[in-house]
């Protein structure tokens, strides 16, 4: 599938946005312009079922699919959040960017001591502009706008068919190219001992403190900081 895409700037240096569930390219409307001041021609898309992409049907295999026939091969760089991390970490091998970024990525969504489920994230639909920003206090309102607007037109039955992955492993067996993973100090996916088996792996592993899952969001100043030396 082809999908939608967002660009900012006209730089030499290609650098691919990829964002989370219920989202679309909207989320990255900080991050493009910055990434874009620096250099970078920035391309986000639309994963499918989210913003002006299409519809059909979902698995992580697809949105990984989807990224390689959109994207270009080599970027300088790419970043992944949530669902996001986890697309671009299955297409890292076809897509081969200088260096990869997993922003909190769902690599383990519903472990033993979580209560998410498939049918939670679809009956997110519905929120409320109460309920968007009292779960993210640290928004500014213009994303609650775009939020509420995201899931407008968001396809909830994504969550639905990410179901097989919920309480899986689906964290990769090593880092294909160079690459980073921010945590969030408030993330829900990861516990303190996740760090060193990334670290393991290959992965340089950071946490931005005192945000929450969504860190470009909750504490854009922090995300940047975060990227240091690595765009």
């Amino acid at each position: 599938m082809q999908l939608n895409t967002r660009t900012w700037g006209e730089g030499d240096r290609v650098a691919l946005l990829i964002h989370g569930i219920m989202a679309d390219h909207r989320t990255w409307r900080k991050v493009g312009p910055a990434l874009a001041e620096r250099g970078y021609r920035a391309i986000a898309v639309d994963l499918r079922g989210h913003g002006a992409s299409g519809r059909g049907e979902y698995t992580a295999e697809l949105f990984a699919d989807d990224l390689v026939e959109t994207l270009p091969a080599g970027a300088e760089l790419a970043i992944g959040h949530s669902l996001g991390g986890l697309s671009l970490s299955l297409a890292a091998e076809r897509l081969r960017p200088a260096r990869a970024v997993y922003s909190d990525p769902a690599w383990h969504v519903n472990s033993p001591q979580k209560t998410a489920s498939p049918e939670v994230f679809a009956l997110f639909k519905t929120a409320t502009r109460a309920t968007v920003a009292g779960l993210n206090p640290r928004w500014e309102a213009e994303d609650v706008d775009i939020e509420l607007e995201t899931l407008r037109v968001w396809d909830e039955n994504t969550a639905l068919g990410l179901a097989p992955m919920f309480g899986t492993d689906q964290a990769p067996a090593r880092a294909v190219v160079p690459s980073l993973v921010q945590f969030a100090d408030a993330s829900f996916l990861y516990d303190a001992g996740e760090a060193a088996r990334l670290e393991a792996r290959g992965f340089e592993v950071r946490t931005v403190k005192g945000a929450g899952h969504t860190i470009h969001r909750d504490d854009f100043e922090g995300f940047m900081a975060s990227l240091d030396g690595w765009i």
